[in-house]
C-alpha cells in the first residue's frame, strides 16, 4: 500500500517532470490563469476541459479523449514512459488524480499524485516560475491499460449481472436521488454501492491511507472488481486513487459515468 500519493517532501529526483492540474469547474478558465501567475518551475499544464476531456463528445460530460489525441498530447509535452511525472492541483481536488488515471491508462509506470496543493509546496519551498517550459517533442509507443477503463455497455454487463460491483462517488444524497443540481435524471446506475468521494479528505487534503482504509472496506472488498463512476468521470478519479493506494487489485474508472448512463438506461432511488 501507499505508491500513489507521495508528500513533494519525499521527492528528492532533480529528473521529476512535474505536471500542474489546476482547474475550476465554475470557471473554466482559471486554472490556466492560475498556471500563468505561477508554477512549479519546469511544469507543464493540462487542462481539464481541453487536454483531459473532449468536450466535443457526447457520451459524458468529460468524456474520455480518443487514444491517438492522448498520445498526441503526451508527446507534445515532451513526456517518456522513462520519466517521473509528479501532478498537483489546488490540493484536495479531483483534478490531478484525473490526470494520473489518465497517465495510468497509457500505461506510464511512474506517476505520483502530490499530497500537497500549490500553495503548500510554495511555502515548501519549492521553486516558482511563470515560464512556459518548451520540450522537445517525443514519440511514444503507448501500452494501454484496458483493464482499468469501462465502457456504458461493460457497467451495463456489471448492473444486470453479478459480476462485479459499482461504486457511486457522488454525495449519497444524489446517490440516492433526493438531491439533483446537475444531471437532468435524480438516482444512481442500478445496483450500485456508494462512497461520497469527499470522505476521503481532511484539511483539503487527501487523507492517509491508512486512515480511510476502514471506510473503504465497508463497502468494497478487495477481492471484488470494482467500477467507480460519479456525475461526469471526474470526482470518481480519487476513489479510483484512493482505492489504489489501498491495494486494490482490481479497479476500473466508468468515465462517462452517469451523465452517460442516463442517455440509454434507466436508474435507481434509495
Amino acid at each position: 500500500m501507499g505508491d500513489v500519493w507521495k508528500s513533494a517532501s519525499e521527492l528528492k529526483d532533480s529528473s521529476i517532470r512535474w505536471i500542474d492540474t489546476r482547474f475550476s469547474l465554475q470557471d473554466v478558465d482559471a486554472g490556466r490563469a492560475m498556471y500563468n501567475q505561477g508554477h512549479i518551475s519546469g511544469s507543464i499544464y493540462l487542462d481539464l476541459a481541453t487536454d483531459l476531456s473532449d468536450m466535443n463528445k457526447t457520451n459524458g460530460r468529460h468524456p474520455l479523449p480518443e487514444k491517438e489525441t492522448i498520445k498526441n498530447l503526451f508527446e507534445t509535452h515532451g513526456l517518456n514512459y522513462e520519466d517521473h511525472s509528479a501532478i498537483y492541483d489546488q490540493g484536495g481536488m479531483p483534478f490531478a488524480p484525473r490526470a494520473y488515471w489518465l497517465l495510468s491508462y497509457a500505461g506510464f509506470p511512474h506517476v505520483t499524485l502530490v499530497r500537497e496543493g500549490y500553495d503548500a509546496l510554495v511555502d515548501m519551498g519549492w521553486e516558482v516560475s511563470t515560464d512556459t517550459p518548451s520540450y522537445e517533442k517525443t514519440s511514444l509507443t503507448l501500452e494501454w491499460n484496458e483493464d482499468i477503463v469501462s465502457t456504458r455497455q461493460q457497467v451495463k454487463d456489471v448492473s444486470t449481472s453479478e459480476e462485479g460491483v459499482l461504486l457511486d462517488a457522488r454525495s449519497a444524497e444524489r446517490y440516492a436521488g433526493i438531491n439533483e443540481s446537475i444531471d437532468s435524471v435524480a438516482g444512481h446506475i442500478p445496483t450500485a454501492r456508494n462512497l461520497d468521494w469527499e470522505l476521503l479528505k481532511q484539511d483539503g487534503q487527501y487523507q492517509g491511507v491508512l486512515d480511510i482504509l476502514p471506510a473503504l472496506e465497508a463497502v468494497v472488498s478487495k477481492d471484488e472488481e470494482i467500477t467507480v463512476y460519479c456525475g461526469s468521470g471526474v470526482t470518481a478519479a480519487p476513489l479510483y486513487a484512493m482505492l489504489k493506494e489501498a491495494g486494490y487489485p482490481r479497479v476500473k474508472l466508468y468515465v462517462g459515468s452517469y451523465s452517460d448512463w442516463i442517455t440509454k438506461y434507466p436508474v435507481e432511488k434509495s
